[in-house]
């Protein structure tokens, strides 16, 4: 069932309703001039969604390993594939 809930606040539509934009947005913002844009936009006008990108992102990999190594890995604890990245690196001069 789709019912509002009881608390829910209606979203207005009047546009005398929306917050003031900042001298920041305005500045990001496009201009255009009878429809042909005079400057582009600059980035978002809001917040960027999601976690920030890393420069050096982990990769998924698939790989096959004795089961007594994997067991002896996971008996170790929370953070055995991290232990097993850093065992990984040590051993590889990294």
């Amino acid at each position: 069932m789709n019912a509002k809930h009881a608390g829910s606040v209606p979203i207005s539509s009047d546009p005398d309703d929306a917050p003031e934009w900042t001298a920041e947005q305005l500045a990001r913002a496009e201009l255009a001039e009878d429809g042909k844009v005079l400057r582009p936009a600059q980035g978002t006008l809001t917040r960027a969604r999601g976690r920030p990108k890393i420069a050096n992102p982990k990769e998924q990999v698939s790989v096959r390993l004795d089961g007594d190594v994997l067991a002896a890995l996971r008996r170790s604890g929370p953070g055995w594939q991290a232990r097993m990245n850093a065992a990984l690196r040590k051993v590889l001069g990294l």
